[in-house]
């Protein structure tokens, strides 16, 4: 019983390691670009931004 139980945790404490090392640079890469206030837009974007807003007003 107590066999099954370290095979059991070791297995989860493997699962959650292998977790948190592949959601890690996906997180710290969420971090670094998260420090906006808000949407920018830019060239492109903004161009379909304003388009989109003129067709929804009309």
């Amino acid at each position: 019983m107590i066999a099954a139980l370290a095979h059991t945790s070791t297995m989860l404490l493997r699962i959650l390691t292998l977790c948190a090392m592949m959601i890690t640079p996906v997180g710290a890469l969420a971090w670094s670009n998260a420090g906006g206030l808000g949407i920018t837009k830019q060239s492109a974007g903004l161009v379909l931004f304003v388009t989109l807003q003129r067709q929804s007003m009309s």
